[in-house]
C-alpha cells in the first residue's frame, strides 16, 4: 500500500515539475511590454490578466492527464510512446512565446503554432485508446491553443510586416 502512494507521488511531482518547467520558462519568455502593447489586437482578445489563470488551467489538466495516461498505459511500450509525445509538445510550446516576445515575430509563431497544435491533438488522439480520461483533460488545452492560433493570425493579419527595423 505504502509503496502504492509513493509511485502515484512521485508521478504526480515528475509531472507537476514538467509543467512547472514549462510554464515557468513561458513565463520568462512572455514581454507585455511597449512593443506588445502598441500591436493591434481583435476585440476578442480577453484581458492580459487572464491568460495566467487560463495557462494555469490548462498546466494543471495536462498534469493530470499525464499522470492518469501514464497509470492507464497498457506498457512500458506505450509509457515511452507517451513521454515521448509529451516532449515534443512540450517542445512545441516552450518555442511559441520567444518566437512571438522575444524575437517579435508573431508571425514566426504563427507557422510554430501549427506543429504545437498537432501535437496536443497527436496526444489526445494516443491517450483516447488507452485512457479516455486523459484525452479529454486535453481537451480544454487543444481548445486554448486554438483560440491562441486564431488570436495569433488576427495580429499578424492587424499588424504584419514583421521583422523591420525600428529605431
Amino acid at each position: 500500500m505504502m509503496q502504492t502512494f509513493w509511485a502515484h507521488l512521485t508521478e504526480i511531482a515528475v509531472a507537476s515539475a514538467a509543467v512547472l518547467f514549462v510554464a515557468v520558462v513561458g513565463g520568462l519568455t512572455t514581454n507585455t511590454g511597449p512593443w506588445y502593447r502598441n500591436l493591434r489586437f481583435p476585440a476578442a482578445k480577453p484581458p492580459d490578466w487572464a491568460f495566467g489563470p487560463g495557462w494555469a488551467v490548462i498546466f494543471a489538466l495536462i498534469a493530470t492527464a499525464g499522470v492518469f495516461a501514464w497509470n492507464d498505459a497498457p506498457g512500458v511500450g506505450a509509457r515511452s510512446t507517451l513521454l515521448v509525445l509529451f516532449a515534443i509538445n512540450a517542445a512545441f510550446n516552450l518555442a511559441w512565446s520567444p518566437l512571438y516576445f522575444t524575437l517579435r515575430r508573431p508571425d514566426w509563431a504563427l507557422i510554430e503554432l501549427v506543429p504545437f497544435w498537432v501535437s496536443v491533438l497527436a496526444l489526445i488522439l494516443y491517450c483516447a485508446g488507452f485512457s479516455p480520461r486523459a484525452a479529454w483533460m486535453l481537451a480544454p488545452y487543444l481548445a486554448w491553443v486554438s483560440f491562441a492560433g486564431w488570436l495569433n493570425w488576427q495580429v499578424v493579419r492587424l499588424n504584419a510586416p514583421f521583422g523591420r527595423r525600428v529605431a
